[in-house]
């Protein structure tokens, strides 16, 4: 008898949010293959547990936290499968293994889209970019696009972009999105150029009429908490409320850079879902905050809380004060 093939399967293993969805773009663009898609809402980071992959399966993984993927990370090694991880959070003890390669930074500045950017040496950095914007690195986007001739409208429609692909990732289940992060990864795919996703795609005025409507919904939302170091919010038990908790918290965090803001949005079974954004003049802090409460992480600049329990309410209050 003859020697069986074996069919190598690749998983992409990536973040809803911009970030995620821009750093696997930009690896699909230089890398294409068939792949199955393993995502979720921005919040659904223990994506790894999903991964069934046999010996000789590739595995990439982008733009979520090794720290709460570390057991099932070492059970798809042990089962033959290489894995290469793109990160910026908090990763814990990085293993070493033969068929691992780790590409993590903690740089507070410094995002999953530009960390791919890097390992492709710049080729498809308009989508890094987009991501980057996303994630709320303003300077750190501008700067990655000096060099590529974009005119200034170009490089707002980008901004836009980065910033409804991140408002579409937020919500505690798919029901709450606008447009599930596969089907998004899947209609990005044909474009190397995102200005002509935007022109020809009704994903782009889709997610930026949802954007503005729920943003108006919240223009008027008085802070529970505010001084001159932070502001703290709480948002109704609304699915326009837990859509719009990050880009709003990326918001009021570019408003007043010298300010930490918390945005927490009642969940329908009680608790709260909490955003997090360190000032933007110190970029630091707001992983190790939410990392002292159960269902909390992230990264120096921004992190969140799961489910913050309703008694923990004003413990959370006095660390998030103390702690900026």
């Amino acid at each position: 008898m003859g020697a069986q093939t074996v069919t190598t399967m690749h998983h992409d293993v990536f973040n809803g949010d911009a970030d995620g969805l821009c750093a696997l773009q930009q690896l699909r663009l230089a890398e294409p293959v068939e792949s199955q898609l393993i995502t979720g809402v921005k919040r659904d980071i223990a994506l790894l547990k999903r991964v069934a992959a046999g010996p000789e399966d590739q595995v990439t993984v982008l733009d979520i936290a090794l720290d709460k993927n570390r057991e099932a990370l070492l059970g798809v090694l042990a089962g033959g499968a290489t894995v290469r991880y793109f990160d910026h959070h908090f990763p814990g003890e990085i293993p070493k293994h033969p068929r691992f390669e780790p590409h993590i930074e903690t740089l507070s500045d410094k995002g999953t889209s530009l960390l791919v950017d890097d390992y492709l040496h710049g080729r498809f950095r308009a989508w890094a970019v987009v991501g980057t914007f996303g994630d709320n690195f303003d300077a750190q986007a501008h700067r990655a696009i000096a060099s590529l001739g974009y005119r200034p409208d170009q490089v707002a429609a980008l901004r836009s972009l980065g910033i409804y692909l991140n408002y579409n990732g937020y919500g505690p289940s798919l029901e709450d999105l606008h447009i599930p992060p596969d089907a998004l990864a899947r209609r990005m795919r044909p474009y190397a150029e995102p200005l002509e996703f935007i022109a020809e795609d009704p994903a782009f005025p889709q997610l930026e009429a949802g954007y503005h409507e729920d943003m108006t919904r919240a223009a008027g939302l008085p802070p529970e908490l505010v001084t001159e170091r932070h502001g703290l919010y709480v948002l109704p038990d609304e699915p326009w409320a837990r859509r719009v908790s990050g880009v709003l918290a990326n918001q009021l965090a570019q408003q007043a850079p010298q300010r930490a803001h918390a945005l927490l949005t009642r969940l329908p079974a009680g608790g709260f879902l909490v955003s997090v954004r360190a000032p933007l003049e110190r970029g630091e802090g707001a992983d190790a905050l939410c990392r002292q409460f159960p269902t909390g992480g992230g990264r120096k600049a921004a992190a969140g809380i799961n489910a913050l329990p309703d008694d923990q309410y004003l413990p959370f209050v006095r660390a998030f004060t103390s702690a900026f």
